[in-house]
C-alpha cells in the first residue's frame, strides 16, 4: 500500500538500525551516545542525515528533538512525538513513524532511546517526585521500586496458576543462552546455572538478581520509511505489518489495583488490536522480543498476545520452549535480562536482525517477529515481516 493512502499494513519498513556499545558505565554523555546510534542507523540504511524530517522518542528521553536534529544535520522536520510510560513506549515510537510515513505526513523517520541508566541516577531515587498520584497509592505501603510493584503481581500469579519459580528460571536461563552467542550483549562470557538462580539473593521476594533486568549504558536507534522507498534502500527491508497501543479501561500502573483482574494487564488489550489488523496469528510467529524488564511479564506476554491460554504462560516455557528450536524462541539477543536494559529498543532493532537473518542466534528461516513493549504499564507492540 503506498504512503499517504492511509493504510498501516505493510506500508512502511524499517530499513536501518544503529546501537552503541552496552556497558554498565559509558563515557559519553547520553546526546552523544543517541547521535552515534542514529548516524549508524542511517549509514546502516545509506539514508543521508539532511533527509531525516520525522523524529520519535520517549518522553523519558533526555536529549530532545532540537538537540539531535542540530547535532546530526537533519533537514526540516515535519513530524516529532514523543512516548510515555517507559518501557511501554518502545514499539510505539516505530508506530508513530510508520504512521507519520503512511500518512504522508514525513518520508525519513528515526526512532531512538539514549540512556545512562548503568552510570545514572534511578528515577524513583527522587524525592521530588516520589508521591505522584497513583503512587500514593502504592509507595506508602512499601512498593518503592518497579520490582517491588511486580513481585506483587508475581506472587499472585504463582499463588493463583501454580506456578513456580523453576518457570521464571526458565525465562531467564533462555535470555542469558543468547546473551552467551551475543557479543555485544553485556552478559556474552557469562553462563546462568540453576543453582546459580536458586542462590542468588532476593531483590523483592519472590524475585531474585536474576528475574531482574541489567542496568546499562547505551543508545539505540532505527529508520522508517515507506515501503516503496524501502526497496531501494541499502539493507533488506523489514515491514511494520501491524502496531498497536494499549491504556486499558480502568488501569493503574504496574500494579493494576483497579481492574477485576490485576493479571489481566495492557498486554492483552494491545494483542487484540495488533492481530484485528494483521494478515497472522500468533501461530504464524517464528520468534519473539518480549519485554523483560522482569522475569514474570514474559509469563503474563505470553498469555496476552495468544501464545498459550489463561495460567498457562509457566507450563509454556517448559522442554525449551523459549530456545533456539523450541515452539517461541525469544529474546535472541538476550533481552533486556542479559544484553542490555534501554527501555526495550534493544528488542526493536533484534526482530530487525532475525528478519534479515543477521541475528547471532538467528531462528532458521524467520519470517515474522513480534515485539511487546512493557507489559505492567500503558504499552505497545510491533508484528515485523520480512
Amino acid at each position: 500500500m503506498p504512503a499517504g493512502s492511509g493504510g498501516l499494513k505493510d506500508a512502511t519498513a524499517i530499513v536501518g538500525i544503529g546501537q552503541t556499545p552496552f556497558a554498565k558505565r559509558l563515557p559519553e554523555d547520553e546526546r552523544t551516545l543517541a547521535c552515534r546510534a542514529v548516524l549508524a542507523a542511517l549509514d546502516d540504511a545509506g539514508i543521508a542525515p539532511g533527509e531525516v524530517d520525522a523524529l520519535a522518542s520517549y518522553t523519558m528521553e533526555e536529549t530532545d528533538e532540537v538537540e539531535l536534529a542540530k547535532a546530526c544535520g537533519f533537514g526540516d522536520l515535519t513530524f516529532f512525538s514523543k512516548v510515555g510510560y517507559g518501557g511501554g513506549g518502545s514499539c510505539a515510537t516505530v508506530a508513530h513513524l510508520a504512521a507519520a510515513v503512511a500518512t504522508g505526513q514525513a518520508d525519513v523517520g528515526v526512532a531512538w532511546r539514549s540512556r545512562k541508566r548503568g552510570s545514572g541516577p534511578r528515577p524513583w531515587t527522587s524525592t521530588a517526585v516520589q508521591l505522584p498520584t497513583p503512587a500514593q497509592w502504592t509507595r506508602p505501603f512499601g512498593l518503592l521500586r518497579p520490582v517491588d510493584e511486580i513481585a506483587m503481581l508475581a506472587r499472585r500469579y504463582l499463588h493463583e496458576y501454580g506456578a513456580t519459580r523453576d518457570h521464571l528460571f526458565n525465562v531467564a536461563l533462555a535470555c542469558r543462552n543468547r546473551a552467551n552467542q551475543n557479543p555485544a550483549a553485556i552478559m556474552y562470557d557469562r553462563p546462568l546455572t540453576r543453582e546459580m538462580y536458586m542462590t542468588s539473593r532476593w531483590i523483592s521476594e519472590p524475585l531474585c538478581l536474576f528475574d531482574n533486568c541489567l542496568e546499562t549504558d547505551g543508545a539505540l536507534a532505527c529508520v522508517v520509511v515507506s515501503a516503496e522507498r524501502a526497496r531501494d534502500c541499502r539493507r533488506k527491508p523489514v515491514y511494520v505489518h501491524s502496531a498497536a497501543q494499549s491504556l486499558p479501561a480502568q488501569h493503574h500502573g504496574m500494579v493494576n489495583y483497579w481492574n477485576d483482574d490485576p493479571l489481566t494487564g495492557p498486554a492483552w488489550t494491545a494483542a487484540r488490536h495488533l492481530w484485528k489488523h494483521s494478515d497472522l496469528t500468533p501461530q504464524d510467529v517464528d520468534v519473539a522480543q518480549i519485554y523483560d524488564a522482569f522475569t514474570p511479564l514474559v509469563l503474563l506476554s505470553l498469555e496476552g498476545y495468544g501464545f498459550c491460554g489463561r495460567g498457562e504462560g509457566g507450563a509454556f516455557t517448559e522442554g525449551g520452549a523459549l530456545e533456539i528450536g523450541g515452539t517461541l524462541p525469544v529474546n535472541t539477543g538476550g533481552g533486556g535480562l542479559s544484553e542490555a536494559y534501554v527501555h526495550g529498543f534493544n528488542l526493536v532493532n533484534e526482530g530487525v536482525k532475525q528478519l534479515r537473518g543477521t541475528s547471532t542466534a538467528q531462528v532458521p528461516g524467520a519470517s515474522a517477529c513480534l515485539v511487546t513493549a512493557g507489559e505492567g504499564v500503558p504499552t505497545s507492540a510491533l508484528l515485523l515481516r520480512s
